[in-house]
Formats: structure tokens, sequence, C-alpha cells
């Protein structure tokens, strides 16, 4: 499989031509309508686990999605989770991180019983993809477009606009509430999941990853804690698989579906899983 179509240094340029404008005006909307309200509202209203559906039918249902956010590929994203999962393999990682790879962005398919008034629609996706930050807190200059931060209603709320805002210096970052989107909403389908056996690092793989003012930018060191710092590693580890592997090449899905369907299975058991 060809993994690198590109240069590393060529991967996220936010200002490259004709697709600069809908990328930037996503993260506009994002960066001015997620508060802290407004995630606290998403995660009471999203996360009630209500939806048995089962994992390769939410697989294919991504065929159907373009991330609006993504400057680097403009494909439907199931073709970018099989570009990360034979990326990991060919590179010999265990199989729960090709799992991982697999899955990573298939909190997307929130879209399927979304709102454009969420952002967790196809047209208004502000709600669903795009890099994520700390709600309640700061908005610090290491987010994509940074010029956006002064149109959050928070950063003009005492509460919200300073360092530490709502939460404690080394509080974890477990304990941040991160912008709304797809990791975190299939962090805690996963989490809810009662067959689930995915290893620690795995899970933070994926509420993590899109994590960038963090794990790439270098902020909201304040609140972490030395097991923030093993997070980091795991999510620099993956990040190159998310990253590095996308490519105009497109991979067999049905060919690729007999290899991944029993690691699946090992990890996440045969049945639906509650949405």
């Amino acid at each position: 499989m060809e993994t690198l179509v590109k240069e590393k240094t060529d991967f996220r340029n936010y200002e490259q031509g004709e697709i600069t404008a809908a990328v930037k005006e996503h993260y506009r909307k994002m960066r001015s309508r997620q508060t802290y309200e407004y995630v606290l509202r998403m995660k009471k209203k999203y996360l009630t686990f209500e939806r048995p559906m089962d994992l390769w039918d939410m697989m294919e249902r991504l065929n159907a999605l373009v991330d609006v956010s993504d400057p680097d590929l403009n494909l439907p994203n199931i073709i970018h989770l099989l570009q990360s999962a034979e990326g990991l393999r060919a590179a010999g990682r265990p199989d729960w991180m090709q799992l991982i790879g697999l899955i990573h962005d298939l909190g997307k398919a929130m879209y399927l019983f979304g709102s454009d008034e969420d952002g967790t629609s196809q047209a208004e996706q502000w709600g669903l993809v795009g890099d994520v930050f700390v709600v309640g807190a700061k908005l610090p200059d290491t987010c994509v477009y940074p010029e956006f931060n002064a149109l959050n209603p928070d950063m003009a709320d005492s509460r919200y606009n300073t360092d530490l805002g709502v939460y404690s210096v080394g509080c974890g970052l477990d304990n941040l509430h991160l912008a709304w989107g797809h990791d975190e909403y299939l962090y805690h389908v996963l989490k809810n999941h009662p067959t689930n056996t995915i290893p620690e690092a795995g899970m933070v793989m994926v509420r993590y990853h899109s994590f960038y003012p963090w794990h790439t930018g270098g902020s909201y060191r304040q609140f972490m804690t030395a097991k923030d710092e093993q997070y980091m590693e795991w999510i620099k580890d993956f990040n190159q698989y998310d990253l590095y592997t996308k490519s105009p090449v497109v991979p067999n899905y049905e060919e690729l579906k007999h290899y991944y369907k029993p690691i699946a299975e090992k990890y996440l058991g045969a049945g639906p899983i509650k949405w």
C-alpha cells in the first residue's frame, strides 16, 4: 500500500488555494458557537445510547460524508479510516491499534441523527469535525485560525476567559470539557459498550486525537498530570498514522472487512453497539 503521497510538511496546510475559504468558514462557526453551555447541552442530548446499530453499517454510512475541516483529502471518511488501519497493519502494530485506526473517526456517523442547528449534520459540521479545544477556559493562540478566538462568547465572560477558567491546576485532561465532536462522542459510545475490551491507550487515542492545541501546540499544560504525559506519548504515536497515511489510493473495503471483522469482534463483541 502506498502511504505517503507528499511531504509531511504539506499536511494540515490551512492556507492552500481553493479549499481555504470552506475550511476557514467551518472553523469560524466552530470557534464562535462552541461554548461551555453548548458542550454540556450536546452531551446531555447525544449521549443517550439508545440507537443499537451494527459497526459495519456505521462504517458504510460514512461513505456519504466528506469532512469539511480536512485540508488534506477530499474523499469519503471511510477511505481515510481504511488507510489509517492499513498503515498500522503494514507497520506491524498490535491488532487493537489497527482497530483504532479503523474506527477512530466513526463518531462522525453522528451526522445520521444530527441537526443543522447543533452543527452535527452533513451540511453543518461545526459540532462534528475539526480540531478541538477546551471550553470553559481561555482559548490559546495554538488553535487553528486563532483570529476567531475572540468571536467565542465565553471569551467575554469572566468565568471562562482565564487560563484556568472553571477548572483547577493539575485537574487532568479527563476532567476537562472539550469542544463537542466525533472524538468525544465515540469515546463515550465505546465506554458505554459492555463488551468493549479496547486497551486504555486505544481509548485515549479515540478521545484526544483531534486535540491539536494540546498534543501539537503545547497548550493546556496547566491542567496536565503525570498520566497525561503518557497520554501525549500514545497520541503522538497514533497520529502519524492518522495524518500521514492519507492518499488518493482507495483501499478495497469488502476485501479488508474480512481481515478486520474478527479483530473488531475480539475487542467489541459481535452484537450491535448503542449509539
